[in-house]
């Protein structure tokens, strides 16, 4: 490997957060309990600093690097920006969350930087090890993450189903991995797409190999059967790690399917649309139904979220950059949607008492106006209702499976928006339409407030204008396609 090959600068940004994680990991241990905040602002000077680092790298082609390993192209850096986005939002919104509940710590703010860096890995990664290092160490951090709260039983059992599902996940992913490698005698994914496409792979093999990367993808995502970690871990974990949970790893994921299926195994297009057909249906019909019954606002946004993966999918399936596009615009409009509802939660939220039943959210109006009209902004969008921006991500994907000619899967998937909205609606209803339980004023700081504020009204501007940020993934999306 020469210097050339190695090209490590097209990875500065990684680099220099890595760098900041492990100043802040030592930082830490001579930082007093009572001076946390000192940890606190480091973390979120890092998120900047690699935020200004992109800025600087910022080049419209594609750069690659470390052997071919690693790639610095458009769909990368953008789905990065997102992903720094929501962990910020998480930092932030759960800084008084986390003081309340004794979480306030050191580990908190070096593990989601190594969570974060393992997305960005993720996003652009152009090898299979290279995919592989990234995903597991945003798992493993994650894992970590939600047993932090070691005196919670609910937090502790929450985290072992979360281990335990998900190295089932990675070792189907990697068992799947190296048959595609047997079949293919390549771990790059270039070489394996020129080698299926070329008929120059073994065929069989590579097919039993995508069943097992297809079913591990499904666990990762949440999507059903594979589903069953979700409800469980988002409704056990601290809510600022719920969001985390929910938000921005979902984009890292969009670009691991991406990476896997639209780049390498775009010679089985039509073997894993079928698969994620099945994936998505369920997905839809399950989450949605099952949301109806929670009691849980947590849980309730755990079905949701199921139910909102697999219109992800649903765009990832369409086989083409049109789909590819509206599945980037879906996940990166849903990271905010769900920073959001759980900034809500945690809004709401103060020592003692968790703010994670509906019922908790009664009277909100006459307790604070202009909070619950926010929570509307938040649970409209998730429904799909127009105006907000998640009607017009909806709208991207279903465009795009219309386009395939798939006229029953996008009738399937209009029905069940339908049905998932009455369970936004009813959270409508409690804040505007039932007595208030609780006069309590709400306790938030002043850049709590702003910013989710911020996020609220970022929907409805989003909504307003959805062509700009679509267009903008979308070129992101036809410039990544590989060329075979």
């Amino acid at each position: 490997m020469t210097w050339t090959t190695l090209n490590p600068w097209i990875a500065a940004p990684e680099i220099f957060l890595l760098c900041a994680a492990l100043f802040i990991l030592l930082a830490d241990l001579f930082i007093s309990e009572e001076n946390r905040q000192i940890s606190y602002g480091l973390t979120l000077a890092a998120l900047a600093g690699t935020a200004l680092v992109m800025v600087q790298t910022w080049q419209p082609f594609a750069r690659y690097g470390f052997s071919n390993m690693f790639v610095a192209d458009a769909l990368a850096q953008l789905a990065k920006f997102g992903m720094l986005l929501g962990v910020a939002l998480v930092l932030i919104y759960g800084r008084g969350y986390a003081l309340a509940r004794g979480i306030f710590r050191g580990e908190l703010f070096t593990l989601s930087l190594f969570a974060l860096l393992g997305m960005m890995v993720m996003a652009s990664a152009t090898n299979f090890v290279t995919l592989y290092v990234g995903l597991e160490l945003l798992s493993l951090s994650l894992y970590a993450l939600v047993a932090m709260q070691r005196e919670s039983v609910r937090a502790s059992e929450a985290a072992m189903k979360y281990f335990v599902l998900g190295a089932l996940a990675s070792g189907l992913l990697l068992y799947g991995m190296s048959m595609v490698y047997g079949a293919t005698s390549s771990l790059d994914i270039q070489i394996i797409a020129r080698h299926i496409g070329a008929q120059q792979a073994n065929n069989l093999l590579a097919l039993f190999g995508l069943v097992f990367i297809v079913t591990g993808i499904g666990f990762k995502l949440g999507a059903v059967p594979f589903h069953m970690w979700v409800p469980d871990v988002y409704d056990g974990a601290p809510t600022l790690l719920a969001q985390l949970i929910g938000s921005a790893p979902k984009l890292a994921t969009f670009a691991f399917i991406f990476r896997l299926l639209a780049e390498a195994l775009v010679g089985f297009t039509p073997d894993w649309s079928s698969m994620l057909t099945v994936l998505a249906v369920l997905s839809l019909v399950v989450g949605n139904i099952a949301a109806i019954a929670q009691t849980s606002l947590k849980r309730m946004l755990a079905y949701s979220t199921i139910s909102h993966m697999g219109f992800l999918l649903l765009g990832m399936l369409s086989g083409n950059a049109a789909g590819y596009a509206a599945s980037f615009f879906y996940a990166m409009t849903y990271m905010l949607t769900a920073a959001a509802g759980f900034g809500m939660i945690m809004l709401l939220a103060r020592e003692g008492f968790e703010s994670d039943q509906i019922t908790d959210f009664k009277g909100l109006a006459k307790r604070s106006p202009w909070f619950a009209a926010m929570m509307l902004i938040v649970m409209f969008s998730m429904a799909g209702i127009p105006v907000f921006v998640g009607f017009f991500a909806k709208l991207a994907v279903l465009k795009a499976v219309v386009s395939m000619g798939l006229i029953w899967l996008a009738v399937v998937a209009v029905a069940c928006s339908l049905i998932g909205a009455f369970y936004y609606l009813r959270v409508v209803k409690v804040m505007y339409f039932d007595p208030p339980d609780s006069h309590a004023p709400i306790e938030a700081s002043y850049d709590f407030r702003i910013l989710l504020s911020l996020n609220c009204l970022l929907l409805l501007a989003l909504g307003l204008a959805p062509e700009r940020l679509l267009t903008v993934l979308a070129e992101a999306v036809q410039r990544s396609l590989p060329v075979l």
